[in-house]
């Protein structure tokens, strides 16, 4: 029989062509031109890209053998998951390839605008001996803010230290006491900007986080700190940097990620208290040689069946066929429930109840993990960093299982503890031989209602009227209810309505529903992201 075939759309580390090389037909096409890209795309069963090939719809479709797209890196822009999904497409990653030179390279810009070494550099080659002009700072004995004490958050900490730095960190999924023991103090945001010399981002790029860092924030800091951001463009929000930087309330920053890349032109590009790089973070021989292997044997694992633990989407063969169906909805579950819970958990407990139980259910375990963290870390969660993830943040993590549940064939439910005492909790089920998804609990209170991309909750004193008032804002916004539900504890206690909705709710809509009905908690959660 003829070996299985894989696309090497991108330039791999020999190491990785070289796992490859002995069990599959490896061949090699330019992705970044298209006409050569999409007739390649016909009879392969593997892609191998990095970043310049844009693996959307129309190639997927040029692709019908394809089994697993592999992205030699972390970021999976350039990747339709969406698309590759609904073809039955695995998609895979690199989650921590890179997570130590990223690091580095936030080290490296933070050192470099300190000592203003790249105007240095270039007055020196020109000519120019300007030791005067370029007198820079020390790093020892300052502060330095770090907001998102993800994985590549801490090891920036863990580095400073030793420079005798005082480490504080902004980040609400992560508990006090963990950051404790890597030498970290948890503070609010505001206290962040406020105490810094030095803040150093380290974020996801999401809807809550982009412009995070602007003009609000840097109306905040001190006029001598130093902003530095190796994570994500977009977060740090360059036009009110310009203007932080124009007006002395800023002192440098390092840029090594942009809005709009590639970036060859900016206003930031006129200060020389500014270091900029074109997205280097990932840029060193090691992340490079980490990322193709890693796709490498992820690409071998997929081709064989196998379970495929860096998957983003849908998973191998390893799984029981009863149980993959849950796979998603139990992913769901857990982004529901971050939003609920708006911070980080002492304890999660995952219970799947009913017939499922029967089966080895694990895996939703890690469903469970990769969606109560996918939304507020900065790496890619997969389902083998997630265990990692929660042990990050001192979180204790249970399986629960039970045979038996009287209400539902099956029943998932992601359960937490909360540091000050607070409960959360989100369940659903799956009906029918298509297994729709429907979420039937939000803390105690029953439902039965298909899961949407688009739901909100809102927790209110249960009186007459409030049903009509928020479809009256919505209709006012132009946002179409799909599905809303009413549960309460009692008559005139504590109601809580669910909606979904076939858009995103505006926040100023959010935010006059809630003083509308003087909710004491609004939430709302995309699960299309």
């Amino acid at each position: 029989m003829p070996k299985p075939s894989v696309l090497v759309a991108e330039e791999l580390s020999p190491a990785g062509l070289a796992l490859l090389e002995g069990d599959f037909e490896v061949r090699h096409a330019n992705g970044a031109d298209r006409s050569e890209l999409l007739p390649a795309l016909a009879d392969v069963d593997a892609l191998i890209v990095r970043s310049a090939t844009q693996v959307d719809a129309e190639a997927l479709a040029a692709a019908p053998r394809l089994k697993v797209v592999a992205r030699a890196g972390v970021g999976l822009d350039n990747v339709d998951v969406d698309a590759a999904t609904k073809a039955g497409v695995l998609v895979v990653n690199a989650p921590t390839s890179n997570i130590i030179s990223a690091a580095e390279q936030a080290i490296n810009l933070l050192l470099a605008t300190s000592r203003n070494t790249a105007p240095a550099h270039n007055a020196l080659i020109n000519g120019e001996w300007k030791r005067s002009k370029y007198t820079g700072v020390e790093v020892y004995d300052k502060t330095v803010g770090i907001v998102g004490l993800g994985r590549i958050g801490a090891l920036v900490a863990q580095r400073l230290a030793a420079f005798g730095t005082h480490i504080i960190a902004y980040d609400p999924f992560v508990q006090p006491s963990r950051a404790a023991q890597i030498g970290v103090e948890m503070v609010s945001l505001d206290e962040l900007l406020r105490r810094s010399d030095y803040i150093s981002i380290h974020l996801p790029k999401n809807k809550d986080t982009v412009g995070l860092i602007g003009d609000d924030a840097l109306s905040k800091v001190k006029p001598s700190v130093r902003v530095i951001n190796a994570a994500r463009g977009g977060i740090l929000d360059e036009d009110a940097l310009y203007r932080a930087l124009k007006e002395g309330r800023v002192a440098g920053a390092g840029i090594d990620v942009w809005a709009s890349e590639p970036c060859t032109d900016s206003p930031l590009f006129e200060f020389e208290s500014v270091v900029v790089a074109p997205h280097l973070g990932a840029s060193t021989a090691e992340a490079q040689e980490k990322a193709g292997t890693q796709v490498a044997r992820s690409v071998k694992l997929a081709l064989s069946g196998e379970f495929v633990p860096d998957a983003v989407n849908v998973q191998g063969g390893a799984v029981a066929e009863d149980v993959k169906p849950g796979l998603p909805l139990t992913e769901k579950l857990g982004r529901i429930f971050t939003s609920l819970a708006r911070g980080v958990a002492d304890r999660i407990d995952i219970e799947v109840r009913g017939e499922i139980a029967a089966y080895d259910v694990k895996v939703l375990e890690l469903a469970a993990l990769k969606g109560v963290f996918g939304d507020v870390v900065e790496e890619a969660v997969t389902f083998v960093n997630a265990p990692l993830l929660a042990k990050e943040r001192g979180v204790e993590v249970n399986l629960v299982t039970s045979d038996d549940h009287s209400d539902w064939r099956n029943l998932i439910t992601v359960r937490g503890l909360m540091p000050d005492g607070q409960r959360v909790s989100v369940s659903g089920t799956l009906s029918g031989p298509r297994h729709h998804e429907k979420l039937v609990e939000i803390n105690g209170y029953s439902m039965e209602i298909p899961v949407n991309a688009h739901m909100a909750f809102l927790s209110y004193h249960d009186r007459p009227g409030i049903v009509g008032k928020v479809g009256a804002l919505l209709g006012e916004a132009q946002i179409n209810i799909a599905g809303m539900q009413v549960s309460r504890d009692t008559e005139g206690g504590t109601a809580l309505i669910t909606l979904t909705v076939d858009s995103a709710i505006p926040d100023a809509t959010l935010e006059a529903i809630s003083t509308e009905i003087e909710a004491s908690q609004t939430r709302q959660v995309d699960l299309d992201d």
